[in-house]
C-alpha cells in the first residue's frame, strides 16, 4: 500500500501540546522546571483552564491567564480545606502520609473561613508591615554577617552560602524561635513538601523527615510553653491552651512558618539572582540606582514567582470554571507565573522591566488568602538582592546559566546551587 493509500490521522489532537485530545498535560520533568513560560504562553491562547497531570500521577485543573486567574482567587465556591477532595485525589494527592497528613496540613493554606478568619487573625501582627519596618535594620546585619563570611574575591555559591540561610534567620527573629533551636533546624526538613509518591524509592527518607520534623515541632511548642514570651509563637501555644487552636492546628501553624515561612524566599532570591544574572545590563543599573531596589522587586516578582502555583482548591459540587465543567472534589490550581506573564495583562509580559508600573502582580497571590507575610518577604527580598548586588562587585554567572538544575518541587520554583564570580567583596 503506498503512502498515498493510507487514511489520514484524524485524532482530535490537543492545541497545546499535540498530543491526543483530553489527555491531561504533564507539569513535571527538567526541562518544564527550567523553563514553563513556553508551555504557559500555549495554555493561555489555548483558554483559561486546562487539565494536567503532576509527578504523583493526580490529574487537576490548571486555571491560566490573569483575569481568570484573579477570579478563580476570589471565587467563594472554591475551598482550601483538604475534607472537600475526592477519593481520587486524596489516593494521589495527598502525599504526606498519615497519622502526618492530619497532624501538619490543617494550617491556614488548607482552611476555609471561618475558621482561617480566626487563625490568620493570630499571625497578622507578627508580620504587620510596621514591625517589619522596624526589624529592617536588624535584617540587614543579617544579611551583612553572611557575606562578610564570603570569600574576599573569587566566588561563591549563593544559594548554599546566602539565599539558604538569610530568610531562616529571619524567621527565627520574626516569630521568636530562640536561638538555640534555629540552630538545630535542619534545612533538609524543608524536603518535606517537595512531591514523593508511596513508591517512590526516596520515601523511606521522606518519611524519616517528616517525624524528625515532627519531633523538632513538639519540642519548640514544649519550650515555648515553659519559657514563653511575647513572641509569635508562644501566643500561638497560649491560644492552644486558652481553647482557640486544636493540637493538630497549633503544630500545623508551627509547620506552616518554619518551611512555608522561608522556603519560599529561598527560592525567591534564587530566581531573582538569576534572572538578573540573565540580564546583566540591569544589574548594573540596580547597582547604579539603588533607590530603584522596591519597584525592580516588584518586576522580579512578577517576572518568575518562586510560588510557581497555588495550592489545591476544590468545589463542593459540581461546577463551571470559566466554561469548563469541574467535577466535585477535583483539585484546581492557579498558575501565578502564567499569570504574571499574560500580555493581555502585562504589556511586553515577557520582558524584564524595572521601570513597571503599575504593577499589579499576583506573586503573593490575591483575595482572602493573600500571603500574611507578603510584606516580610518583600523587607528580607530588598534587603537580600540589595546587599548582594551592592556588595559582591563584578558579579556574574560562574558557569551556564541553562545548566543549573531547577528543584522538583510541584508548586516552586527556584534553584539548590548558583555559582557565581565577583571580583571583589566591598
Amino acid at each position: 500500500m503506498t503512502t498515498s493509500d493510507q487514511s489520514p490521522d484524524t485524532t482530535p489532537r490537543c492545541p497545546v501540546t499535540g498530543r491526543a485530545a483530553g489527555e491531561p498535560i504533564p507539569l513535571y520533568g527538567s526541562e518544564y522546571k527550567r523553563d514553563p513560560y513556553d508551555l504557559y504562553r500555549r495554555m493561555r491562547e489555548a483558554g483559561p483552564v486546562h487539565r494536567v497531570r503532576f509527578p504523583s500521577g493526580i490529574a487537576a485543573w490548571l486555571v491560566t491567564g490573569y483575569e481568570a486567574a484573579h477570579r478563580a482567587l476570589n471565587d467563594p465556591r472554591l475551598g482550601k480545606n483538604h475534607g472537600l477532595g475526592n477519593d481520587n485525589w486524596r489516593a494521589l494527592a495527598s502525599i504526606m502520609p498519615e497519622p502526618q497528613h492530619s497532624q501538619l496540613q490543617v494550617h491556614l493554606l488548607h482552611q476555609d473561613p471561618p475558621k482561617h478568619t480566626a487563625m490568620r487573625r493570630l499571625v497578622l501582627d507578627a508580620f504587620a508591615p510596621r514591625r517589619v519596618e522596624a526589624l529592617r535594620p536588624r535584617f540587614q546585619q543579617l544579611a551583612d554577617a553572611l557575606v562578610d563570611d564570603l570569600p574576599e574575591t573569587g566566588g561563591a555559591d549563593l544559594v548554599q552560602a546566602f539565599a539558604a540561610h538569610f530568610p531562616f534567620r529571619v524567621l527565627a527573629e520574626v516569630i521568636g524561635l530562640p536561638p538555640q533551636w534555629a540552630s538545630r533546624f535542619d534545612r533538609d526538613w524543608g524536603k518535606v513538601v517537595q512531591p514523593v509518591g508511596p513508591h517512590d524509592p526516596g520515601r523511606p527518607a521522606y518519611e524519616a523527615r517528616l517525624r524528625a520534623l515532627q519531633a523538632y515541632i513538639a519540642d519548640v511548642v514544649a519550650d515555648r510553653r515553659a519559657h514563653g514570651a511575647d513572641d509569635l509563637l508562644s501566643r500561638l501555644v497560649a491560644a492552644h491552651d486558652g481553647g482557640e487552636l486544636s493540637r493538630e492546628e497549633l503544630d500545623s501553624m508551627v509547620f506552616q512558618l518554619l518551611v512555608a515561612g522561608q522556603e519560599p524566599v529561598t527560592n525567591q532570591i534564587s530566581t531573582m539572582l538569576v534572572t538578573l544574572l540573565r540580564h546583566p545590563d540591569q544589574l548594573a543599573r540596580l547597582r547604579r540606582e539603588p533607590e530603584l531596589l522596591p519597584r525592580a522587586i516588584e518586576e522580579l516578582l512578577r517576572h518568575d514567582s518562586a510560588f510557581e502555583l497555588t495550592t489545591w482548591r476544590f468545589f463542593a459540587e459540581d461546577s463551571d470554571l470559566h466554561g469548563t465543567r469541574i467535577p466535585a472534589g477535583d483539585s484546581v490550581i492557579v498558575s501565578l507565573c502564567a499569570a504574571n506573564r499574560d500580555p493581555e495583562h502585562f504589556p511586553d509580559a515577557d520582558t524584564l522591566d524595572l521601570d513597571r508600573t503599575p504593577n499589579a502582580h499576583l506573586a503573593f497571590g490575591h483575595g482572602i488568602h493573600f500571603c500574611p507575610g507578603a510584606a516580610l518577604a518583600r523587607a528580607e527580598l530588598q534587603v537580600a538582592i540589595g546587599t548582594l548586588v551592592t556588595r559582591l562587585r563584578g558579579l556574574r554567572a560562574a558557569g551556564d546559566l541553562d545548566r543549573l538544575g531547577w528543584i522538583p518541587a510541584v508548586l516552586a520554583r527556584g534553584v539548590n546551587s548558583l555559582p557565581v564570580r565577583y571580583d571583589r567583596r566591598v
